[in-house]
This record gives C-alpha cells, sequence and structure tokens, in this order.
C-alpha cells in the first residue's frame, strides 16, 4: 500500500509486478485476478471474504445435491427417492 502510480498503464501494470503479488502474500491473500483494480487493503480484505463464502457455498453436498431417477425416468433429490422407495411407491 501506499504507492502512487502516474496514468492508467502504471496502475495496470503494477498488478503484474511482483511487488504487488509479495505485498498479497504477505497479507495472507492469493494474488488472482478477481484483485485486480482494488485499491485498499480493507477492500482486498472484504473481497477475499466474499470469494471464501462464494467457494463455501458451491461446494457439493451430497444430502441437498445428489437426485436419483427411478424406472419412469423421473429426477428427484435423494430424499424423496429414498421416501417413496419406503412407501413402496417406486
Amino acid at each position: 500500500g501506499g504507492q502512487s502510480y502516474w496514468g492508467p498503464r502504471e496502475f495496470e501494470r503494477h498488478f503484474q509486478e511482483a511487488r504487488h503479488a509479495h505485498s498479497m502474500r504477505c497479507l495472507g491473500i492469493s494474488n488472482e485476478k478477481a484483485y485486480h483494480g482494488i485499491t485498499l487493503i480493507d477492500d482486498a480484505y472484504a473481497m477475499q471474504r466474499q470469494l471464501a463464502e462464494a467457494q463455501r457455498q458451491s461446494r457439493f453436498v451430497p444430502e441437498a445435491d445428489e437426485e436419483c431417477e427411478d424406472s419412469l425416468g423421473n429426477v428427484m433429490p435423494r430424499k424423496t427417492y429414498d421416501d417413496l422407495a419406503r412407501q413402496g411407491l417406486l
């Protein structure tokens, strides 16, 4: 932080430099394209939390995301399939 860059070209070039990557590592933040253009450290931390939350939400959860197909080709959530199978409806 605390650097000034004269002109948009220098500003854009900074994100490709080793100094920027080193500073990001020192902050404990991965140097990804998503952080390109962020100028404040607090904003970078906020972006890190936002990306971590998005990644956590996009993980596969078998109980909620698994689907099953019955003999007629109907696709349904695993829980519904198990309930119908227990009732003998499949």
